[in-house]
């Protein structure tokens, strides 16, 4: 067996998007994999046969992370720019889609028809019709204006999208006969989601009309697709609609909150509406599970559809403990899990009852698997020389109870050539959010740390995902019982685990991991060195200046600059900056706009002006998907930095 190597996440294939066919005959998916010599993402279809259980590769320009299925479960739809007169008219700034049109059978991608718009998502209506998503501003920028933006509102700028003020996810039609294309929505309406009714005549639109600022409420809109008519169909009041989609031409499932329990992070609950007189059910009561997949992993790239409609279901994920799992309701309330194996479903595809998922399963990186009689095969085999030929550590639960009735669930990973009688080093993971969860899935950079000689741990306090509403709300707390939860569990584990060398221990994590290891550097000096990534250090500054900050910080603080400065003021780590003795390294993405620059550059320079050794590492063209799904050579140099930083103190001192 070999010893994990930092580069080999390099070599992983990600899967992502798995969709069946109408027929429910085929599937496809896409494979990923990091791409140094261009230091990007190598993508491409590939296509699995149902019922001869075979999969092959169906695209090999490396371009392709979308698609759709034409109505004759025969041929493939999917974007790309494949003609570098088309990839320089993009690099100059104008606005095209390609479509290009592939047969499954065999042949090559023929290009279909393309579009002068920045087509997000399509939908097939009839023959030669689409419904198309597309990024509309009123008022694009000119090239003579690239050297400067015009802000009108707020969100201005978006993590991973840039500035986006005046810009709107607009639904136009599309009819390729004619090659004519017009605005369904009008230009204030902002588009989250739209599904269309089984027999394609109308749409359900998840959306908001906003000027200056978006708010959290939202409402649902009904297209009639042949009148060319939009309504909202749901009074504007204090709601979130998280996705609405049809189990009848006459009824809509939707999921939504009014946030008046638990804020903005409050589990949504299932509501049936009959479009027929407007009444409305709620389905699920008494349900308080977290319905997404919040299980962390750095071996991820992509997505898929996280709602799905087949047979009278609506099949959803949830996040339950460490592990996320497939689950079907019906419209009489009727609630059933459909997956059972812990782990993490990341993409998944049901078609006249059959399941499909990508998935990762113990220590088994992404692999496409076909669900029959309750159990999961494996179908393809990607990934497997990890397992077969890398060392790995697994998991070992160690969980305890930080107050009466409230149990914290952790882990710990000893080093993979650990020796009786010897002391190691050991590392505090801290997960983001607050509100994700670690589980036992691979995590690339842990075994990596594990691998280098680390003893590994990470656990999920309070404010983590998976154990329902109460548990998960830590708003106005953060820092105070998250603080005691991830110390109490250092305490147990260092008791637990007495061949960890209590002087050589070293606390990293990002985004909410990254305030919480700036909070903690500020609150103890029992770390011998701390790695911040992607933090927040203040309230107030991140709170106005970050594209969720404006009501990310008001509601989970609980206050405003003019409501409660001190209260803000009183949960930032920079307010106990001059208490730090922990030698800190900082990791921030330049394009961060989730936890802006600032925010590592303000905690950077307290340490540094109160005499701490510090360093901060910024990179360029990244933004706070850095760890996850970064350019790799940036992926690279960022894990060499934090294990660097940690080998200098845990390691390599005197």
């Amino acid at each position: 067996m070999q010893s994990l190597a930092l580069d080999d996440f390099t070599k992983y294939k990600f899967l992502s998007n798995v969709k069946h066919s109408p027929n429910g005959q085929y599937a496809c998916f896409i494979t990923h994999q990091a791409d140094l010599d261009e230091n990007g993402y190598q993508s491409n279809l590939w296509l699995y046969d149902v019922n001869r259980e075979h999969y092959f590769q169906l695209t090999s320009l490396n371009k392709e992370r979308s698609f759709i299925w034409l109505s004759n479960s025969e041929d493939i739809l999917f974007s790309g720019l494949r003609n570098p007169q088309d990839q320089e008219k993009q690099k100059k700034g104008e606005q095209l889609t390609v479509f290009y049109r592939i047969n499954i059978h065999g042949g090559e991608a023929l290009e279909y028809f393309r579009v002068p718009l920045k087509v997000e998502t399509i939908h097939e209506l009839e023959q030669e019709k689409y419904l198309l998503t597309v990024t509309y501003n009123p008022n694009p920028a000119t090239p003579e204006e690239k050297d400067y933006e015009v802000l009108e509102e707020i969100p201005y700028w978006s993590n991973g999208r840039g500035f986006v003020s005046g810009n709107r996810s607009r639904l136009y039609l599309y009819d390729k006969s004619t090659q004519n294309w017009e605005p369904l929505t009008g230009p204030e309406l902002q588009v989250s989601s739209v599904q269309l009714n089984k027999s394609k005549t109308h749409a359900i639109i998840v959306g908001q009309e906003f000027i200056g600022k978006a708010e959290l409420n939202n409402a649902l809109y009904l297209a009639d697709l042949a009148k060319k008519t939009v309504r909202q169909i749901t009074p504007t009041e204090e709601f979130t609609y998280a996705t609405a989609h049809f189990i009848t031409d006459q009824q809509v499932i939707y999921k939504g909150t009014a946030r008046d329990r638990y804020g903005l992070n409050e589990n949504g609950r299932f509501y049936l509406v009959n479009l027929a007189d407007g009444s409305k059910q709620l389905l699920t009561p008494e349900f308080e599970t977290s319905t997404w997949n919040s299980v962390g992993s750095d071996c991820r790239y992509g997505g898929g559809e996280d709602v799905q409609v087949d047979q009278g279901f609506l099949y959803f994920l949830t996040t339950e403990g460490e592990s996320s799992y497939l689950n079907r309701l019906n419209s009489q309330g009727k609630l059933e899990k459909v997956t059972s194996a812990g782990g993490s479903v990341d993409s998944y595809s049901v078609q006249n009852g059959q399941v499909l998922l990508i998935a990762l399963r113990g220590l088994s990186l992404q692999e496409l698997y076909r669900l029959q009689n309750e159990q999961e095969h494996m179908v393809t085999s990607f990934n497997t020389w990890v397992t077969e030929n890398k060392k790995l550590a697994q998991p070992q639960p160690l969980s305890f109870e930080t107050e009466p009735g409230v149990t914290i669930d952790g882990w710990v990973l000893q080093p993979v050539d650990y020796e009786e009688g010897k002391k190691y080093p050991a590392i505090l993971n801290i997960h983001g959010g607050p509100k994700t969860v670690y589980g036992t899935v691979f995590f690339h950079e842990m075994q990596y740390w594990a691998n280098q000689g680390y003893f590994v741990f990470f656990c999920n306090p309070r404010g983590s995902d998976g154990k329902g509403n109460d548990f998960s709300d830590i708003r106005g707390k953060y820092g105070t019982i998250d603080y005691e939860d991830l110390m109490r569990f250092t305490d147990h584990v260092l008791a637990n685990y007495p061949q960890i060398d209590h002087e050589r221990v070293g606390v990293t994590g990002g985004s909410y991991g990254g305030f919480m290891t700036n909070w903690i550097i500020g609150h103890t000096q029992r770390f011998r060195a701390a790695a911040s990534q992607r933090s927040i250090s203040n309230w107030v500054s991140m709170g106005f200046t970050t594209d969720i900050g404006y009501y990310f910080a008001t509601d989970q603080i609980g206050a405003t600059p003019w409501s409660s400065f001190d209260k803000l003021w009183e949960h930032s780590p920079l307010r106990y900056a001059d208490r730090v003795r922990t030698p800190t390294l900082f990791i921030h993405s330049e394009e961060d706009y989730r936890c802006w620059l600032p925010e590592g550059l303000q905690m950077f320079s307290a340490l540094k002006y109160h005499g701490v050794e510090a360093r901060l590492c910024m990179f360029r063209g990244e933004n706070h998907e850095l760890s996850r799904s970064g350019r790799p050579k940036q992926r690279i140099r960022r894990l060499e930095e934090i294990t660097a930083w940690f080998n200098r103190f845990l390691k390599d001192f005197s």
